[in-house]
């Protein structure tokens, strides 16, 4: 089945690759003397028992009578002076995305085939309704882009006039809670050729250090989750959709109310880094790899 790009170029085909699950991981810690002879007398298949330690003040609060609402742009065809071909596959990443949302609690609403003023429009409106009873608001962008940049059906605008419709000081029912857009969508024309790797997959250890403090960024609290990094395409499938929101959906149905979002998100980066690679007759655009692109301002952890 064909492969397409957020943008104009030759059709690929994707090759799906067998993703290796992780390992659990373990703490280290040095017993202290009283502690070594009931290490000892242990037995063998005794069950180890795993412990998350949660810290409150560190928390978005989920307290409220709603998750909130989450609009997505479907922008599938496009004005012929654009130059932009039809994105088949969106209609399936807007079809999942619906029901993945939904299952999470938030209410969903989906707009297909946005002009660049009806989406400015249409955010302006959601950003001036009272968001008092939600926890939190999305957004989700799935269409043609370049960086900065993503198209409605009749040409591009910046994505920075779609977001900043939600900062602190425009959107005071939102203020201290997350706000998160994810943009399935081109930044540049490159391809990743990718590199081959012996090695297994390192784990990394993330933390936020944060202050109390009497005033809020504006800026505060957003979390941009990117389909690739800069400069470069974004793959998708006719039949199955982006490489993105296919992980992204899988990992949400698999996880989303167990884990922390950074969490989620940096196993959507695996899965994308390590599940897909374009093939093609044509060796410009065979064996080709994607990583997407998380871009937080949280100041808390986010837990659905």
């Amino acid at each position: 089945m064909a492969e397409q790009q957020d943008a104009i170029v030759p059709d690929s085909l994707q090759k799906e690759e067998s993703v290796t699950e992780d390992a659990e991981d373990d703490v280290d810690a040095k017993p202290s003397r009283s502690q070594i002879s009931s290490i000892f007398r242990k037995k063998k298949n005794e069950s180890k028992q795993n412990y998350r330690i949660i810290t409150p003040e560190y928390q978005y609060t989920m307290d409220y009578g709603k998750v909130g609402k989450c609009i997505i742009i479907n922008n599938k065809n496009f004005h012929q002076e654009t130059g932009m071909c039809i994105r088949n596959g969106t209609d399936k990443d807007a079809g999942d995305l619906r029901l993945c949302f939904k299952s999470l609690g938030f209410d969903v609403q989906v707009y297909n085939d946005q002009s660049c003023n009806a989406m400015e429009k249409l955010l302006q409106n959601v950003a001036q309704q009272n968001h008092s009873d939600s926890a939190c608001f999305a957004c989700i962008l799935l269409s043609h882009g370049e960086e900065g940049q993503i198209y409605g059906t009749d040409g591009a605008m910046a994505i920075k006039s779609l977001t900043t419709l939600f900062r602190g000081d425009k959107c005071k029912s939102l203020v201290g809670k997350p706000k998160l857009f994810f943009i399935q969508a081109c930044r540049g024309s490159d391809f990743d050729e990718g590199i081959q790797t012996d090695s297994g997959p390192a784990n990394d250890t993330l933390e936020t250090d944060a202050n109390p403090r009497y005033k809020i960024p504006v800026e505060a609290d957003f979390l941009f989750a990117y389909s690739t990094v800069p400069g470069y395409y974004s793959w998708r499938n006719p039949g199955r959709g982006s490489w993105f929101v296919q992980a992204l959906c899988s990992i949400l149905n698999e996880h989303g109310k167990q884990l922390e979002i950074m969490q989620i998100l940096t196993r959507v980066n695996y899965m994308v880094a390590t599940n897909f690679e374009s093939w093609s007759d044509d060796p410009r655009y065979s064996e080709k790899k994607q990583i997407p692109c998380v871009v937080s301002m949280l100041t808390k952890e986010l837990y659905f």
